[in-house]
Parts: structure tokens; C-alpha cells; sequence
């Protein structure tokens, strides 16, 4: 008996939404980051991309846990001397919430170019607005 191995023809893409209002930003990355990576399939490789497409909405109003908001920063370097810019978690989710999920999904990813496909069929909202009910997409919970 062979080992399955999928390719681009095999493989069929669905649609996720995952509502993360309310849910700890680490626990919504993890879910986000198995879909992406399709380990839920019976049909998963791990050396080939065969997630699905996933839509987070409510980013926003995901929460961390402790003192992570005052404790926890996102940081940045431009690669120049003195190029380090650090900002709280507390800012970030008020003004970029997107970029938080992004971030705590990219860490949960593996380092290579499989990560770099899945992360274009991450799609990411601050409030519960979308723009891609014509692809009729699952609710998860």
C-alpha cells in the first residue's frame, strides 16, 4: 500500500469563518492556524499547502489573558541602528487589531513556504463586516 501524498489538482478548498469575540488570541490562532494548514483533513501532507481559506471577524474584540495587554509588546526592527520600535498590546488592539491575529497565526506556522501561501488565505476584520458571503462560508464555533 502507498502513502498518499497531495498535490494542487487534489486538492478541494473550503471556506471557514471563525468569530473570535470574546476568545483568548492564542486559542483563535491555533484554530486558525490547523485550518490553514489543512491538519484536520484526512487527506493532510505536511510538506504540501492543503489548508483552507479562513475569514476572522471580530479581531478586535479578542482578549489575552493576565497582564499580557500592559505586559506584552509587539516589536519591529528596520534593520538600521536604533531601528527598534515597540509597541503595547493595549495600542495595538485598538489600532491594529488585524496585525495581532496576524502575528499570533505567522508564530504557530512553519518557517518555510508553506506558511507564506496559507498566510494569502488568511483574511482578517476587525468588526463582524466581510467581504466574501459569496463564497458561502462555514460558521465555526
Amino acid at each position: 500500500m502507498s502513502t498518499y501524498m497531495a498535490n494542487k489538482a487534489t486538492i478541494e478548498r473550503k471556506w471557514y469563518v471563525v468569530d473570535a469575540a470574546g476568545k483568548p488570541l492564542g486559542k483563535t490562532a491555533v484554530i486558525v492556524a490547523d485550518l490553514l494548514r489543512g491538519k484536520g483533513k484526512v487527506t493532510y501532507t505536511p510538506h504540501a499547502d492543503c489548508g483552507d481559506n479562513v475569514i476572522v471577524i471580530n479581531a478586535g474584540k479578542a482578549t489575552l489573558s493576565g497582564n499580557k495587554m500592559e505586559q506584552k509588546y509587539y516589536r519591529t526592527h528596520s534593520g538600521w541602528i536604533g531601528g527598534l520600535k515597540e509597541t503595547k498590546y493595549r495600542i495595538l488592539m485598538q489600532e491594529k487589531p488585524e496585525t495581532a491575529m496576524r502575528v499570533a497565526v505567522r508564530g504557530m506556522m512553519p518557517r518555510n513556504t508553506v506558511c507564506k501561501d496559507s498566510l494569502k488565505r488568511l483574511h482578517i476584520y476587525a468588526d463582524a463586516n466581510y467581504e466574501q458571503q459569496a463564497q458561502k462560508p462555514i460558521v465555526l464555533d
